[in-house]
């Protein structure tokens, strides 16, 4: 297992245990990023995506349960590991924790050995990453990734950005239904604050860009590529 490979995000509000967990993750060749709170957690993981996260569940305003069920909705995140790092023992801590979508709960004060331990074998369970696949196609599109184009007949197309990734989230999976709310998720994010008839608007450009009548709208749910 090439440890380099794994980015690991470290939440908690004692200086101390930051500290202390962050140097024995570091020293075994961990990529390391610390926070001391939940919310800066979030903006975090969605920009950085490490493979595993340790939450503090003791923490002022959105302690680590919160935390975790935020960061289950996001798309981005779903390989992402998540372990509860507290030094509460109660069962309900730790049903609670793995409710929330935890995937495992260690509690502190724990020794270094056996806290990397731990580490290791959490992210000898991550899934194998999905390979990247420059060209995408679907019937007669073609999407370049690499180069940010889009073929169709022989003609290329350069289309604007966010017109480009929601087109291309909605070739990836064809036939599934994207519901609206995946579709803010994956393509705008938390980047800027768009209204309800973005979407719509952004759909009906590509259709016309591109001439096809294949993005087919569910009301009030969101829409879905027909292969």
């Amino acid at each position: 297992m090439e440890k380099v490979e794994y980015k690991i995000l470290l939440v908690d509000d004692e200086p101390d245990i930051l500290e202390f967990v962050g140097y024995n993750i570091r020293k075994e060749g961990y990529s390391l990023i610390t926070c001391n709170n939940g919310k800066d957690a979030l903006q975090i993981a969605k920009k950085e995506k490490p493979h595993l996260i340790i939450l503090d569940i003791m923490m002022p305003g959105m302690d680590g349960i919160e935390t975790c069920v935020e960061l289950r909705k996001i798309p981005e995140l779903k390989r992402t590991l998540i372990a509860f790092l507290t030094a509460r023992n109660e069962d309900f801590s730790q049903i609670a924790g793995l409710d929330a979508g935890g995937d495992d709960y260690i509690p502190k004060p724990i020794k270094p050995r056996v806290l990397m331990s731990r580490i290791n074998a959490l992210l000898r369970r991550m899934p194998e990453p999905e390979p990247f696949i420059p060209l995408l196609t679907v019937g007669d599109i073609t999407i370049d990734r690499e180069k940010f184009v889009v073929l169709r007949k022989g003609e290329e197309f350069i289309l604007p950005r966010k017109e480009f990734e929601l087109l291309n989230l909605l070739m990836s999976k064809p036939d599934k239904v994207f519901t609206r709310e995946e579709i803010f998720e994956t393509v705008w994010g938390n980047d800027v604050i768009v209204g309800d008839r973005t979407i719509d608007v952004h759909i009906r450009r590509i259709r016309e860009k591109l001439g096809i009548d294949n993005i087919k709208t569910f009301k009030g749910v969101g829409y879905k590529y027909l292969a």
